[in-house]
């Protein structure tokens, strides 16, 4: 008799994507050539840029010839890209990490999820609430998360994130052993001050715990007294794992392509409190388990860091932010706060009422979606995520249609 892990029963009903687009199915069947406009998912509408596009030609006309086709490539990444990388995310900006310390992936969204496979099956996690569903959702399948009760799963430390706190979560009483941090916050565009993001790291190395940070979005920061990457800060590199993407910085949503850097002073423990490299078990796991990206995306994403490439990106990211500064704009006189929008391409809004139920009023009267901030955790409850990413043209008609509902 084969068995089920059963810790997949524990997992909420529905993914939250899931049910949104469940919902929006069910609207479309009723109310067919209703014309939508989704703000909801964080999903790019823009084609690459003209660089990468051009790279990702020339590299898949070299697959077109035996003298320059590739086959499998290594699993942490071509050197080519690894090295930009390097170069440009962080040597720019003081943080000293090196080329074979970043392992290139086919997103953030993968890495987040399988990083904890290298960790003990009981170690306390702690999980900011609201938050990426992946963090906490990968935790309860591999069994460290406890029953669910009262939205809350009983093993899990959760750092509240409200508007008290400005959406920054405070330091737990408890000790953890591993952090989840995404700044800029998805789902609520909160930023992090680099003293607070100091505390952070300092609590870390305290408590020989680990964060996991995910920069995913780093690049819609206009503040530059904010950080960028966590490892900006002194000792980051020992206690610190940092997350970024192409997906939304230049648009590789459908393309596939990311990384991680684990730094090679990052280490962990064994029950007998030996030391050991998260860098060396990472590149193991992935040896293992992937085969790499693709020889013409990672090309494509080496085009990012050309001249031609950072100006094109640098337009892409104010066409989104811009999207941002009029949904906050148009929001805010309706006498709805908003979080985000400025540093972040979501914005984060208090409904005033149940989140589901927002969404379900502004699907049905206004024909827009959006996300609803419960279904990122309890402290999202109230709340609504709209994205930036959509045209001009459809942001405008969905904040039109947005104001004639809620007037």
């Amino acid at each position: 008799m084969i068995r089920i892990n059963e810790n997949y029963l524990k997992l909420r009903p529905s993914y939250l994507f899931s049910e949104i687009s469940r919902r929006v199915a069910a609207f479309q069947e009723a109310h067919p050539g209703k014309d939508i406009i989704r703000l909801g998912i964080g999903d790019v509408t823009r084609a690459l840029p003209k660089a990468c596009i051009d790279a990702f030609h020339l590299a898949v006309d070299e697959m077109a010839s035996d003298s320059t086709f590739k086959g499998y490539g290594p699993e942490q990444g071509y050197a080519f890209l690894r090295e930009k990388i390097a170069r440009y995310d962080y040597r720019s900006r003081g943080a000293e990490i090196h080329a074979d310390e970043i392992f290139v992936s086919d997103g953030a969204k993968s890495d987040t999820a399988n990083i904890q496979e290298i960790f003990s099956g009981d170690i306390l996690i702690a999980i900011p609430d609201p938050v990426y569903p992946v963090y906490l959702d990968t935790n309860v399948m591999a069994g460290r998360s406890g029953d669910l009760g009262d939205g809350r799963y009983k093993n899990i430390i959760y750092l509240d994130s409200t508007a008290e706190n400005g959406f920054v979560p405070g330091l737990p009483k408890e000790k953890a052993d591993l952090i989840y941090l995404c700044f800029p916050n998805n789902p609520t565009g909160a930023v992090i001050p680099k003293d607070m993001l100091k505390q952070w790291v300092d609590y870390a190395r305290h408590n020989k715990a680990l964060i996991l940070y995910d920069a995913a979005y780093e690049a819609f920061i206009k503040d530059g007294s904010l950080p960028r990457s966590i490892y900006e800060l002194e000792g980051a590199r020992e206690v610190a794992i940092e997350f970024r993407s192409f997906s939304k910085t230049a648009g590789f949503t459908g393309t596939r392509c990311a990384y991680t850097v684990v730094p090679k002073s990052c280490m962990a423990y064994d029950s007998a409190g030996g030391t050991h490299s998260l860098h060396s078990f990472w590149n193991r796991r992935q040896a293992t388990k992937f085969n790499g990206v693709s020889y013409p995306v990672q090309k494509a994403a080496e085009a990012v860091y050309s001249d031609e490439g950072r100006a094109q990106v640098k337009e892409l990211i104010g066409y989104y932010m811009n999207n941002a500064s009029l949904i906050r704009a148009r929001m805010q006189p309706l006498g709805y706060t908003c979080t985000g929008g400025e540093n972040s391409p979501y914005i984060w809004v208090k409904t005033l009422m149940d989140s589901w139920d927002f969404f379900d009023m502004l699907l049905n009267k206004a024909g827009v979606v959006c996300t609803p901030g419960s279904g990122f955790g309890r402290c999202g409850q109230g709340y609504i995520r709209i994205s930036a990413f959509n045209s001009h043209e459809n942001v405008e008609r969905a904040i039109d249609r947005i104001e004639q509902v809620l007037k």
